[in-house]
């Protein structure tokens, strides 16, 4: 009665909280699968190469890109950002929910390619205000590359209606639990549950002769 795994997307501006967002989730529901990408921007600190992301060289990048390696990829600030197509294929090879966090520029080339596959959700922060302090207070971009992804954000946020699910991250803990929640709800849908449906309605059937007469 295996269902069919489904890509989770969770996409937001930067300083949006995905990231967070993500591994709080993951800690609620240790059964989701999880894809790393691969970017071309620096390794900042605390963060290890195969957890938050593969960190490449650009040339790596170009030749992943150029062997067709790319579900998606686009370039965010400067940096390139892809998702493996090799991580999406685990999700019909597995049964399982993938997780994966995206910008907004692929999460939309994503959902144009696979729209039924895809659970796409969409992070949006309480107001600007706290989007920039986010921003600012965890001290990653210099002021340049900081203004750049405050202008961006403008336009990213705009794309919300590209999505079938928006959450407001003003409180981590309450975020989490509705993410959590659409998960849930999504594999109760009755087009997921096909294969486990017709094992109970078979057994119903086999079991139908028992009743005959009565």
């Amino acid at each position: 009665m295996k269902m069919e795994g489904r890509l989770i997307i969770i996409s937001s501006p930067s300083g949006g909280g995905k990231g967070t967002l993500i591994r709080e989730v993951r800690g609620c529901l240790p059964d989701l699968g999880f894809s790393v990408s691969h970017t071309t921007r620096p390794q900042r600190f605390g963060e290890e190469h195969g957890r938050e992301y593969y960190f490449v060289p650009r040339e790596e990048f170009d030749e992943m890109v150029s062997g067709g390696e790319f579900l998606e990829y686009a370039e965010v600030h400067g940096n390139l950002y892809g998702t493996s197509l090799e991580e999406s294929r685990k999700v019909a090879e597995s049964g399982k929910d993938l997780i994966v966090e995206i910008d907004v520029q692929g999460a939309l080339q994503i959902l144009e390619k696979m729209p039924d596959q895809c659970v796409s959700i969409f992070i949006l922060p309480p107001s600007f205000e706290v989007l920039e302090a986010r921003l600012t207070a965890r001290g990653t971009e210099g002021q340049a590359e900081l203004r750049t992804r405050l202008r961006n954000a403008f336009n990213e946020v705009l794309q919300y209606q590209r999505f079938s699910y928006v959450v407001v991250n003003e409180d981590l803990p309450t975020a989490t639990r509705q993410i959590v929640s659409i998960i849930l709800a999504e594999r109760q849908c009755r087009n997921r549950q096909t294969e486990a449906i017709q094992g109970i309605l078979n057994s119903f059937g086999a079991s139908e002769h028992r009743f005959i007469g009565e």
